[in-house]
């Protein structure tokens, strides 16, 4: 992770925005600041940005559209700031692919330690110094292959396939783990180092984003990653 990570807070509350600028920049954080998407868009031109702090109530474009905005056009860890009750719009975030939320009213110290932990799934291990280039190592998922030591993912015909920082922890627990099942709570310790919730429908979610992507037949019953009834998810290797 960079010495100084720079975090991109995107809140049409100035309060907000200036709470959180103080309290991060206290623990070693370059904060930018943007009231709406046009501002967010010209601060991501100006420095790309380590991570995004996305309010999804916004003026004008909302923080949905922003999110399928970055995603589509940028390599930047997303944390959707929602309000406490708006479980709809906390799924339609992570299915856009988000890497976390948050609700307000939020704990700072909750926020920082999530904030750290997308950045540490995101930007993967440090190179040790002097440590030669690593061989790539590719391994098959489904239809794909990943390559662990790039943290990407290729189809058939070898185009790359747009992962996620939690999707791509999702991989490597299941190639670590094949035809073991894994709870939620197993595969959030792993993702996103919290135990998984009543009602929390977030490994859920990235399970049927990563099915599109690597099962054989994406609208056919699930081969590689198997729903195990009252139990988890099991990945089974294709012969």
């Amino acid at each position: 992770m960079n010495a100084h990570p720079r975090i991109l807070v995107v809140d049409d509350d100035p309060s907000v925005r200036s709470m959180l600028r103080e309290y991060l920049q206290g623990h070693g954080f370059d904060i930018a600041e943007a009231g709406n998407g046009a501002q967010m868009r010209e601060e991501i031109g100006r420095q790309p940005p380590a991570a995004v702090l996305l309010d999804i109530r916004l003026p004008g474009e909302d923080g949905l559209v922003l999110a399928r905005y970055l995603r589509e056009h940028h390599d930047v860890a997303v944390i959707m700031v929602t309000a406490s009750g708006d479980v709809v719009d906390r799924i339609v975030g992570l299915e856009l692919g988000a890497d976390d939320y948050i609700a307000k009213p939020f704990d700072l110290r909750e926020l920082l330690a999530r904030l750290r932990s997308v950045l540490r799934r995101h930007q993967g291990p440090a190179p040790q110094a002097g440590a030669s280039a690593p061989t790539s190592t590719r391994k098959p998922f489904g239809r794909c292959e990943v390559d662990l030591d790039a943290r990407r993912m290729f189809d058939a015909g070898g185009a790359e396939v747009a992962l996620t920082a939690m999707e791509y922890e999702l991989l490597a627990a299941f190639l670590a783990n094949p035809n073991r099942v894994l709870t939620r709570d197993q595969l959030l310790l792993k993702t996103r180092n919290r135990e998984w919730e009543p009602f929390d429908r977030s490994i859920d979610i990235r399970i049927g984003r990563l099915r599109r992507k690597i099962e054989p037949e994406p609208d056919g019953d699930p081969r590689c990653i198997r729903t195990v009834r009252n139990a988890g998810y099991m990945f089974v290797p294709l012969k």
